[in-house]
C-alpha cells in the first residue's frame, strides 16, 4: 500500500506542476525576471506550495510517524551552513538559468521534448558528482581521525 499511495502522490505532484506552468521554463524564466516582463503568477504556486508544507510538517512533528505507521525522517539541520549556501547557489543559478529545477524537470519528461531531457541527464550527471565528491570526502575524513587507542 505505501508504494501506491507514493505513486498516488507523485502523480497528483507532478500533475501540480504541470498545471500550474512550473513545468514551463519560459513562464519560470519570466517570473524570475523582475526587470522584464514579469510574470507573478507563480508566486501563488510557491505561497501555495509553502503553505501546505507548513501545516504538514507541523502535523507530522506532532505525529512522529506516517498515515500508515512507518517512521517520518524530517530534516534535523537548521542552522545556515556552507553546504546549504553553496547548494542553494547551485540551485538558483541552474533555476534562473534554464527555467528548471529538478521536480518541474522531471514532470516535464511527461510532456518531453529534448531540452527537458538534456537537463535532467545534466542533473544526474551532477548528483552522481556530487556523490563522489562526497565519498571522496568522507574517506578522506576517516584517514585523517586519530585511530582510536585502546585501554586509555
Amino acid at each position: 500500500m505505501p508504494l501506491v499511495t507514493a505513486f498516488l502522490a507523485g502523480i497528483l505532484f507532478g500533475s501540480g506542476l504541470i498545471l500550474s506552468g512550473m513545468t514551463n521554463p519560459a513562464k519560470v524564466l519570466a517570473f524570475l525576471d523582475l526587470a522584464g516582463p514579469w510574470d507573478p503568477s507563480l508566486a501563488f504556486v510557491m505561497v501555495g506550495a509553502i503553505l501546505v508544507a507548513a501545516i504538514g510538517f507541523r502535523f507530522a512533528g506532532q505525529r512522529g510517524r506516517s498515515l500508515f505507521g512507518g517512521k517520518l525522517h524530517l530534516p534535523g539541520a537548521v542552522g545556515i551552513d556552507r553546504r546549504l549556501l553553496l547548494g542553494s547557489l547551485t540551485f538558483g543559478v541552474g533555476w534562473g538559468l534554464v527555467g528548471y529545477c529538478p521536480g518541474p524537470a522531471i514532470a516535464a519528461l511527461a510532456v518531453g521534448g529534448r531540452p527537458t531531457l538534456m537537463f535532467v541527464g545534466a542533473m544526474i550527471a551532477g548528483m552522481a558528482v556530487f556523490e563522489v565528491i562526497e565519498r571522496l570526502a568522507s574517506v578522506r575524513a576517516a584517514r585523517l581521525q586519530p585511530p582510536a587507542h585502546a585501554g586509555e
